[in-house]
């Protein structure tokens, strides 16, 4: 055999058909890979959109999350307006008792929120609801026992919000008592 028949005969169409199909795959596999890029960077796109869309909508809720506790209190305020006119030109009596129904209505309206004040005075010492102020010799009270509130505590929801502000009552000092007589 011929060196231009082994070069130009059948072993030599079979490569070509060879080097030919894996061409043609490897431009399939071309084709499919940046397909994939393709879709990867549109879905890298798509997740920056929906992380952007959530952090435009978390910011818009909380711009406007307050609007219905807003909109409730704002006949608080001027039932407020009110009371001031009313001070200006009306005995102390009539001004006090309109206060007072405007310090039930804001009440009732932060109630419907879930906020509700929680009672302090005569109850034991509680770390969790009250923050001591203060101390004070009682004979008429248990140790630990709340004998005055300077801010009421509120709860949200049954969880405290705010502890309530009091004074603690403790036995009375027996030096006290033998340094008085």
């Amino acid at each position: 055999m011929s060196e231009s028949s082994f070069v130009n005969g059948p072993l030599a169409d079979e490569r070509e058909e060879e080097i030919h199909r894996l061409r043609e795959a490897l431009d399939a596999k071309t084709r499919e890979l940046e397909a994939q890029q393709d879709r990867y960077v549109r879905a890298v796109a798509e997740f920056d959109n929906v992380r952007k869309r959530n952090a435009r909508d978390r910011e818009e809720y909380a711009r406007y999350a307050n609007e219905s506790l807003l909109r409730d209190l704002l006949p608080v305020l001027d039932n407020f307006d009110r009371a001031l006119q009313a001070a200006r030109s009306e005995p102390t009596a009539a001004v006090t008792a309109g206060v007072e129904l405007i310090q039930r209505e804001l009440l009732r309206v932060l109630e419907k929120f879930g906020l509700t004040p929680f009672l302090s005075v005569g109850q034991p010492f509680d770390p969790e609801r009250h923050e001591a102020v203060a101390r004070v010799h009682r004979s008429d009270l248990p140790d630990m026992t709340v004998a005055e509130e300077t801010a009421r505590g509120y709860l949200l929801n049954g969880r405290v919000l705010r502890p309530a502000m009091v004074t603690v009552a403790m036995p009375p000092d027996d030096r006290d008592a033998d340094s008085d007589s």
